[in-house]
């Protein structure tokens, strides 16, 4: 067998040395203790570059909310505008920020600002990381996970129609049966008088059955239903707990870390509910948890405010494309996720075969005991989480769906290290892609669109 050539460019020192910080590395969450549940007026969309200066140590005073659903795009770095998330973490400091970066955003923002967006240019200028102080990060990531549509004429009516629906889902999914109970005994006692105000739209008798005895093994009872959801609800609230102990968005005794903790274990409950063929699987948690810190930090207060109801259509949509990862019946199926990790073997042997062959037949290590990582995640666990957020901008803007630009981004990390990995045995090659090292994420994304090309040439 007449082994292929590797490209020049693939062994470039580039590659293998650890690059100069080129300052992305300055967008690292660093946990913050305050606390806030602010509001401010929403004002006219300002569409301009946002001016370099850091975002504030602490969050504004609360003012009144606004009542009508208005988009507007404002630069979170602005002491003016208002941060729900107690610090704003993924703006960072702004004080660095290249060139490259203020033209992205200026262009993002000229494309927000059309009545129409041209999807198709948003998704290009996107896919090159979509800065961190530009505070649209939020309204981008709805456009390209199809929650919000082109046209900007329709997003009051949309964000509208879907919060309500949430609310909706909420009501029916997240009630304690024991409130079911207390409602269905009332419209008893007021199935007599039904003049009675509060008597109206509570259920009727004939929808009360003796299965809603908190003993009831029928099938129908809401009681027996509540105990066989109370293990995955455990779950749940264990993940949640453990989702990035290290930012205080997340983790700790705060009521910030509290607030959206209830918020994400909202999300992950009723997508579970709805979705009973998946259901809920350990991991799910660090998915949800990009786009619900991103939602939550949208510089526009009421957006800030829906973040949990925006946060869960998008978080569906997303694990729409990859909720075949999460059945365990179709993990050996053509669909599973056994399936995707044979197709980013087949990847590698087909631009780098040396380093394939030498991790898969020289070295044995199969690439099951890394990649399934890398792939159900989505990659949140092998990067710091600024520099996650910065692989989704690429990861979303694909418009055949993330998984395609996922694989190469994954194949990319392998060829990145592919001289440490060809000095290696199984033990220390293992070792390596389980604890990946931290790297320059525009030379990974470089990489990762050069296969494409090669691809396509």
């Amino acid at each position: 067998m007449v082994r292929k050539r590797v490209p020049d460019w693939l062994n470039s020192s580039l590659w293998s040395t650890t690059p100069a910080d080129d300052g992305l590395h300055r967008y690292s969450p660093s946990p913050t203790t305050t606390t806030t549940t602010s509001s401010a007026t929403v004002s006219e969309p300002t569409l301009q570059p946002p001016a370099t200066v850091p975002p504030p140590a602490a969050a504004s005073k609360p003012q009144s909310t606004p009542t009508s659903p208005k988009l507007e795009i404002r630069d979170p770095v602005n002491k003016n505008s208002n941060n729900n998330s107690g610090g704003n973490d993924q703006n960072g400091d702004s004080s660095g920020v290249s060139p490259d970066d203020i033209s992205r955003q200026a262009q993002l923002l000229a494309e927000l600002s059309k009545k129409v967006i041209n999807m198709w240019e948003l998704r290009r200028i996107a896919s090159q990381g979509i800065p961190d102080g530009a505070g649209i990060r939020s309204t981008v990531w709805k456009l390209l996970l199809g929650y919000l549509p082109p046209d900007r004429s329709q997003w009051s009516s949309e964000l509208a129609k879907k919060r309500s629906q949430y609310r909706h889902f909420k009501e029916e999914l997240l009630m304690n049966p024991s409130e079911i109970t207390r409602r269905l005994e009332k419209s008893v006692g007021c199935d007599n008088d039904e003049s009675k105000p509060e008597g109206r739209g509570l259920l009727s008798r004939s929808q009360i059955t003796h299965g809603e005895h908190p003993l009831s093994l029928g099938k129908s009872s809401v009681w027996n239903q509540f105990f066989q959801d109370s293990e995955i609800i455990e779950q749940i609230d264990r993940d949640v707990m453990r989702t990035h102990p290290d930012m205080h968005f997340f983790s700790g005794d705060s009521q910030l870390a509290k607030f959206n903790q209830d918020a994400m274990r909202n999300i992950l409950i009723v997508f579970a509910k709805l979705n009973p063929g998946i259901r809920y699987v350990q991991g799910m948690n660090e998915i949800l948890a990009p786009l619900f810190y991103v939602f939550k930090n949208d510089p526009d207060v009421e957006m800030a405010a829906n973040a949990e109801a925006d946060t869960f259509f998008c978080f569906v949509e997303l694990l729409s494309g990859f909720r075949d990862h999460f059945c365990q019946q179709l993990d050996n199926s053509n669909v599973g996720i056994r399936s995707t990790i044979t197709r980013l073997s087949q990847l590698l042997k087909e631009h780098d075969e040396e380093l394939w062959r030498h991790l898969e037949v020289t070295t044995k290590v199969n690439p099951q005991f890394y990649a399934f990582r890398w792939i159900t995640l989505l990659l949140t666990q092998e990067f710091n989480f600024a520099d996650g957020l910065h692989i989704w901008d690429t990861l979303l803007s694909d418009p055949e769906g993330p998984l395609e630009t996922l694989l190469r981004v994954c194949c990319a990390m392998l060829i990145l290290i592919r001289r440490r990995l060809l000095a290696g045995d199984f033990t220390s090659n293992l070792k390596l892609l389980q604890h990946y090292p931290s790297a320059n994420i525009s030379h990974l994304l470089y990489v990762a669109n050069k296969l494409r090309t090669q691809a396509i040439g």
